[in-house]
This record gives C-alpha cells, structure tokens and sequence, in this order.
C-alpha cells in the first residue's frame, strides 16, 4: 500500500509540475504576445508628493524593448533601450548615453517603485524559474516560482496569484535572496486585445515604505503588429528622442 501512495504522489506531483508549467506559459504569452507595443501613464507618490510620468514603450520577445518618457517636460525625450540583458540610457540636456551597470537593476527607476530589472523585463518566468503549485481555489491558483539554478535574475522568489480564466496575475509578491517580502504588485481592470488578456492598471505598493507607492495605467496597446528593427539598435536612444 505505501508503495502505491508513493507512485500516486509521484504521479500527482509530476502533474501538478506540468499544469504550473502551462499556467506560467500561458501568463508570459498574454504578457508579450510576438511583440508589444503601449502608452504608459505612471503616478508615483512619494513621502506626500505625487508626480505623473507618461511614456510610450516597444518590446519584442525576452531580449528587446525601448522606452521613450513624453511627459513632464524636464525628461522629455529620455530613453531606454534594453537588449540582451543589458540596458541603456539616452538623456538629451546632456546629449549622453549611459549603460546601466547590472549592480543597478534594483535601483528605482526614474524615482517610481519600480526597478531597472523591471524595465528591462529581459526576466522571463517561462525561462527563468521553476513554477510550483501552492494553493487551488476555483479559477484563481497561487504559484510559486523559483530560480532556476543558473538564471540570472535578482529576486529570491516570486508568489503570484494566477486567474486562469484569462491567465493573468491579480497579485504578485516578491521575494529578496533572504526570502524577506519586498513589495507587492496589484493589478485589475483586465481586458481583451485580440486574442490577449491583460491588466491595464498595475499598483506597486513597498514593504517597508507604506505611505509610498506606484500606480501604473496601462493605455493604447498593441500586440503582434510590425515594429520596426530601428527601436532596438543603439542608434535608436538618440534618433527617437524627438
């Protein structure tokens, strides 16, 4: 008998293994599609200040995306453009272009709650971690996703609560090296580009600054149209700062 338990336990776990792998599948698919484009509205408040940022962002896969600020006018023009793990910054007052050092993907970017590593994105969960399941209820499934022994990436982990009806996150929470949480992403307002799902208002809230946070709406999206291979050379930081 204890022998059959271990084989069904097995066989359970295998299981388990393979639908946390599809379910991660399926969320980065929603997330990139082929390639993305959108405008981006971000509110950042900050020890009682708010400040609003607009941007327009272009990624490709895992290994592309650049990033131009429209608003306010003092960063107008400033671009990022990642490729390969590795990120660039254009700033037109001083007509320099910066490489971002990888002891700087935790760094906030543009003083938001979000980091270089974010907007890089070159992290991909399907390649990047190992997906397990914690808790099942209904539609909505709780993953926990893991490094996997070589991955480059800078989190210890990642609990993400998954609505598999449309295979998004409602909820992400992440993890430093020391499994101390860090901050916690929110998202909501979910809707349907073409054959794509995903939340159009993202809410980054810091553990330990509780007054802080970082809101994120999501507008104009884009999926699976032609982008020009331009964004993603070097040359483009300074030639689509216009």
């Amino acid at each position: 008998m204890s022998k059959i338990f271990i084989v069904f336990f097995m066989i359970s776990s295998i299981l388990f293994a393979n639908e946390a792998d599809e379910i991660i599948k399926k969320l980065d698919q929603n997330m990139r599609g082929e390639n993305v484009s959108m405008k981006l509205t971000m509110k950042i408040i900050s020890m009682g200040h708010e400040r609003t940022m607009k941007m327009q962002s272009w990624s490709e896969g895992t290994k592309k995306s650049f990033t131009k600020i429209l608003y306010p006018p003092k960063d107008k023009g400033i671009t990022f453009l990642s490729l390969d793990n590795q990120m660039w910054q254009y700033v037109p007052k001083i007509e320099r272009t910066i490489k971002i050092p990888a002891s700087m993907m935790l760094q906030n970017w543009m003083g938001s709650d979000i980091t270089n590593d974010d907007v890089v994105k070159q992290s991909s969960v399907v390649e990047d971690y190992n997906a397990k399941i914690l808790k099942k209820e209904g539609k909505l499934v709780t993953l926990e996703l893991t490094p996997k022994e070589d991955a480059a990436v800078v989190w210890g982990k990642i609990v993400s609560l998954i609505d598999t009806e449309t295979y998004t996150s409602k909820k992400d929470i992440f993890y430093d090296e020391d499994m101390k949480e860090v901050r916690i992403f929110l998202y909501k307002d979910v809707k349907k580009y073409g054959k794509y799902y995903i939340p159009t208002y993202w809410k980054i809230q810091p553990i330990e600054k509780k007054d802080n946070y970082t809101e994120m709406l999501l507008e104009d999206v884009k999926y699976d149209t032609e982008i020009s291979a331009q964004y993603f050379k070097k040359s483009a930081l300074k030639r689509f700062s216009r």
